[in-house]
Order: C-alpha cells, then sequence, then structure tokens
C-alpha cells in the first residue's frame, strides 16, 4: 500500500512539525506544476514528499540554524549562486548518481556533484519591434553603448538574476570591463531600477523604455496567462537572445541539492534522478516554459516560436564565485 502523498507547509519563523518517514523538500519554487510533479514521484516509488516554502535567503537560513538536526532532505532554489551559497556554507553533499551525471551537462552542475540543475533559464532582452530593429541587437555588452541612453528597463542590483548575468559579464570580460558595463547600463537606463521581470515587460509595452533584460519564462507565462492584459502584452513585443556571435546567451538554472543533514539519503537520490528523467523534464517547457536540462527532451510549442539560440557553457559554479564581485561592481556603478 502506497503511503500518503505530498503537504505543503509554508514558514516564516514560527516552529512547524514534519513527519519522520516522509521526504522532506524545502523549496523557493511556487509552481502547481512543481507540486504535481512530486504527486507523480510519490505515486511512482510510495514516497511520500513534504514540502516547505519560504524565501531562498529564509530556506539557507533555517537550514543553517538547524544544523545536523534539519529535517530537510532536499534544498531546491533558483539560481546558481545560491547553490553555490548552500555548498560553501556546508548546507549541502555529494551525490554519487550516474543517472544525473549522464543526463545533465556538467556545465550546468556543481564540479563536485553537490547540486543538480533541473530546469534552465535564458536572460534575454524582450523589446518593442515599433521602436527597435533586431539588426541593432547584438550582446549584453553593446547595452552600455550611448545609442540606448534612456531606452532600457530593468530590475535592481539586488536581484540574483541580475547578479549571476554580471557575474557571467565578469567571468567574460573581467571585472574593469564589467564596472564599465554596468556603470553604462545603468546610464541608459530610462528610469531607476524596481519591480520584477513582469513589469520590465510592460514598462516596454507601454512605451517607458524600447527593451527590458528579462528572464524568457516570464514571457511564456505572460503569454499564457489568465490575465487577458498580460497575453496582449506580452504578444507585442518580441525576444531576442545575446550574444550569439560568440559566447552565447547567459543560462542561469533552478537545482537542487541533498542536504548534509539528510538521513534518507537513497530516497532523495531517487527524488533528483526522477527530476532528470523525460516525464519530469518534459513537464517544466509547457508549464512554467523553462528549458529542460536534458538535451534530448523537447521543448514546448512556445519555445521553439521563440527559436533556437547557443547558450553560454560557462560553469555555472562560477556564477557563484563571482557573485560577491558581482555585488560589488553594481555598488560602484550606481546600479541600485
Amino acid at each position: 500500500m502506497k503511503r500518503s502523498s505530498i503537504s505543503l507547509v509554508i514558514f516564516g519563523l514560527i516552529g512547524f512539525s514534519l513527519s519522520l518517514d516522509a521526504l522532506t523538500v524545502y523549496s523557493f519554487r511556487h509552481y502547481p506544476a512543481d507540486d504535481a510533479l512530486f504527486e507523480k514521484f510519490t505515486e511512482q516509488t510510495g514516497i511520500p514528499v513534504e514540502v516547505v516554502k519560504a524565501k531562498a535567503g529564509a530556506l539557507l537560513e533555517r537550514l543553517e540554524a538547524e544544523g545536523d538536526q534539519s529535517p530537510a532532505d532536499i534544498l531546491i532554489t533558483s539560481d546558481a549562486a545560491r547553490l553555490h551559497i548552500a555548498t560553501e556554507k556546508g548546507l549541502l553533499q555529494p551525490i554519487d548518481s550516474p543517472i544525473l551525471k549522464e543526463r545533465i551537462p556538467p556545465y550546468l552542475r556543481d564540479p563536485n556533484d553537490n547540486w543538480f540543475g533541473f530546469t534552465q533559464r535564458a536572460r534575454v532582452f524582450v523589446y518593442n519591434p515599433e521602436s527597435v530593429s533586431s539588426k541593432d541587437l547584438t550582446t549584453y555588452e553593446d547595452l552600455a553603448n550611448p545609442e540606448w541612453r534612456g531606452r532600457i528597463v530593468c530590475r535592481s542590483s539586488s536581484n540574483v538574476y541580475n547578479q549571476s548575468l554580471l557575474a557571467s559579464v565578469i567571468a567574460a570580460d573581467g571585472k574593469d570591463a564589467a564596472i564599465n558595463w554596468a556603470k553604462g547600463v545603468r546610464k541608459n537606463m530610462a528610469r531607476a531600477p524596481q519591480g520584477n521581470d513582469r513589469d520590465q515587460i510592460r514598462a516596454v509595452a507601454k512605451g517607458l523604455a524600447d527593451l527590458a533584460i528579462v528572464n524568457t519564462y516570464y514571457v511564456g507565462l505572460m503569454l499564457n496567462s489568465d490575465d487577458h492584459k498580460d497575453r496582449k502584452i506580452a504578444q507585442r513585443l518580441k525576444i531576442f537572445f545575446p550574444n550569439q556571435a560568440n559566447r552565447g546567451t547567459h543560462i542561469n538554472i533552478s537545482g537542487a541539492g541533498i542536504t548534509k543533514a539528510s538521513k534518507n539519503i537513497e530516497d532523495a537520490k531517487a527524488f533528483l534522478e526522477f527530476l532528470a528523467s523525460d516525464e519530469a523534464q518534459s513537464t517544466f517547457p509547457n508549464a512554467t516554459y523553462e528549458y529542460p536540462v536534458v538535451n534530448e527532451v523537447e521543448w514546448s510549442e512556445q519555445q521553439k516560436e521563440w527559436g533556437q539560440f547557443k547558450s553560454d557553457t560557462l560553469s555555472l559554479d562560477l556564477l557563484g564565485e563571482n557573485n560577491a564581485n558581482a555585488i560589488r561592481v553594481f555598488n560602484l556603478a550606481g546600479w541600485e
């Protein structure tokens, strides 16, 4: 007889209790598709899953405070930098899984197997085709040029997606060039950094700017939103994949690792291997509009419409290594 399925806990600073025989997942992600996948895992294995959801910073603080007594078996979060930080803090442990190594490309996982990416996000340009020609678009670096003065919108420097983008610029071009780039892009903004990626897309549609730097999956979510206004906004704009003639478009991930405190290592490994399965991987492109990490898995029709592109294959571990430098560069550049 199969055990009970998924249960959910959302925590802040208060305590909570969890079943001793369940697999406990601390997750920053908030998609119904994830919950459905966890249900499928339980149906297939009989292993119940309890999910604790909170912001990434709170999850890391909780894991650190709980230490060896943490009930968490799995940490799931967006952005490689956060997973790198978790590894540096000793909150994760290496995973010996030939399946994960075979299915997930090396640059999308930790060099020491502490974490693995399970979805890919491309950070791209969304632009208004009425005011910008795709022929005018080339690289991230070119956004610092004077012709973009007052034409760009982007979220704040405290956002980890922007920190990782800048970390990739540091890795590619060096710190001095990255400082000049950040200063140039900040000078070219149509307004002070504010809001989330959806807000940047809406700003371009309203004519407040000509171009926004965003993750592709936000466009997919808006195109398929229940909100008629968001659908119309996204339909008016176009996506451009930068740096196709050199290193490729910046890629980040949502990923997961087994916590150092886990007492259910085999069940936890089975869970991660399930996330890398064709069944799970084929869910993400159609439900969250994130790209799969397994090359053989087909993209959604929406993603196919955006077109094929060359990805930056920089080891994502370097995004974490350069995170502190990226924050310092943003401060030097006056990027709020």
